[in-house]
């Protein structure tokens, strides 16, 4: 009989702490949508990234050049011409891959200036994320833009718009979608 006593003891205590806990969300890519300095950091971020696609572009077509002149000209060449010329095209793909990687590979130039622009913001968002979470005593917040899959939530524990109040952000008459 103890035992089972001590159970339901136990049980009903669990399921008080679980309900003492406080719980919400917010939707992270909304309220970065709404500060102007995400929008300028964006277009910053894709106006590089189209300079320097711009740019891979124009050596791969370098490259496609090189080869077409080459198959064009194979048949004239000596063997060793046709060596040096192959060594030529092997180079300028060698060389476009090494930009590739050092723009676009991680740790590149466009990963560097993405976390450059956008990590403060991010920061100052998380910030004020727990400022709201300590001023509403909740123990925990969700991102609804995260890897998190949410199948429903309570508009209730939807804290966004506070945290859009912290930053200054906020507009009474915008709503979440």
């Amino acid at each position: 009989m103890r035992p089972i006593l001590l159970i339901l003891v136990l049980s009903v205590s669990g399921l008080n702490f679980a309900n003492a806990q406080k719980f919400g969300y917010v939707d992270t890519d909304f309220i970065l949508s709404k500060m102007p300095d995400y929008r300028k950091a964006q277009d910053e971020i894709d106006r590089l990234s189209a300079a320097w696609q711009k740019e891979t572009e124009e050596m791969q077509k370098g490259v496609e050049g090189m080869y077409n002149a080459f198959e064009a000209e194979q048949v004239l060449l000596t063997e060793e011409m046709r060596q040096e010329r192959k060594a030529e095209i092997e180079k300028k793909e060698s060389e476009l891959k090494e930009y590739q990687r050092k723009v676009f590979g991680f740790g590149g130039l466009f990963f560097l200036k993405k976390q450059e622009l956008i990590k403060p913001l991010q920061d100052k968002v998380f910030e004020a994320v727990e400022k709201v979470a300590k001023s509403n005593r909740l123990t925990i917040i969700f991102d609804k833009a995260g890897e998190l899959v949410m199948i429903y939530t309570d508009p209730r524990h939807d804290y966004t718009d506070f945290v859009l109040e912290e930053l200054g952000l906020g507009d009474p008459n915008d709503q979440i979608k």
